[in-house]
């Protein structure tokens, strides 16, 4: 039985690192103590960097510099911090929050925040609700190998935001479905645009956080430790995108991603037993 665990594991590493490339995050700065699980980040067009955090804190997104050092804290009014997981950012300026976190896949609450960018100047800024479910989700929860319905990752483009579901089936499938809903306040049946297979590591290659390159070329999917980077894809299909895997070669609880140009990303992580609660830069190729 030990040398069938042992082939099962050794197989699912291969698979994970299959054309995978190493690179080192460079450290920024650490974030304040206030501020120990850091779950989504965005830069505005200005250079504001923002971050969330998860479920279990206020219903608060905050500023920082590039050192990680807080510059404000602004309460969203009309939203509720059940589990915030990620920030999206479209070219007006106009900030999304992705409250969709769903550990046990029992939720029917899913919803995306959208604060104008006129309201980022306000101490307690208003938000906009966009609510939206997954149509094949029939079960809350699901049986355990159909447990594709927690996410932590999405981005905005042209009028839509896609969201990448994080993967909790057992036994591990290794796809993250992909869906997209509009833009505008309202309630939507989100829009099915099919799955990827990142790698078969259950440890490794769930999707805890995304976002697109300000040139709309390049999709960077973060996991524990790995970056999937996926460019030639189709919108409506992207099942024929070309997938770069990096390994970050850390052990912190990375949860959040945004891309500050075309080639360069910020990457936060959480706090640790191994460390964490920072910030970093990654430079891509």
């Amino acid at each position: 039985m030990k040398n069938i665990v042992l082939i099962l594991v050794l197989v699912a590493v291969q698979a994970c690192a299959q054309k995978t490339y190493y690179g080192d995050l460079e450290p920024l700065g650490k974030f304040p103590s206030k501020l120990e699980e850091v779950s989504g980040i965005e830069v505005s067009p200005a250079g504001a960097i923002w971050v969330i955090q998860d479920s279990g804190n206020e219903d608060e997104i905050f500023q920082v510099d590039m050192k990680a050092k807080l510059v404000q804290s602004l309460k969203i009014d009309h939203a509720k911090n059940q589990d915030w997981e990620d920030l999206a950012l479209d070219n007006e300026g106009n900030l999304y929050i992705g409250d969709f976190g769903n550990n046990a896949n029992k939720r029917k609450d899913l919803t995306i925040y959208k604060v104008p960018r006129s309201e980022l100047d306000k101490k307690k800024p208003n938000a906009k609700k966009i609510a939206f479910h997954y149509p094949e989700q029939k079960n809350f929860p699901p049986e355990k190998d159909s447990l594709y319905f927690d996410t932590e990752g999405f981005f905005h483009l042209d009028g839509h935001l896609y969201i990448f579901t994080k993967n909790r089936t057992r036994p591990y499938s290794g796809k993250t479905l992909i869906y997209r809903v509009p833009d505008t306040e309202g309630k939507y049946a989100a829009e099915s645009l099919g799955s990827l297979f990142l790698c078969g590591d259950q440890d490794h290659c769930s999707v805890t956080g995304a976002d697109i390159s300000p040139d709309g070329k390049t999709i960077a999917l973060l996991s524990y430790g790995l970056v999937f980077l996926l460019t030639d894809f189709e919108l409506s299909d992207f099942s024929k995108a070309s997938i770069k895997t990096i390994d970050l070669n850390c052990q912190t609880q990375i949860e959040s991603i945004c891309f500050l140009d075309d080639k360069t990303l910020l990457i936060a992580d959480e706090q640790n037993r191994y460390g964490g609660r920072s910030l970093y830069q990654f430079k891509l190729d």
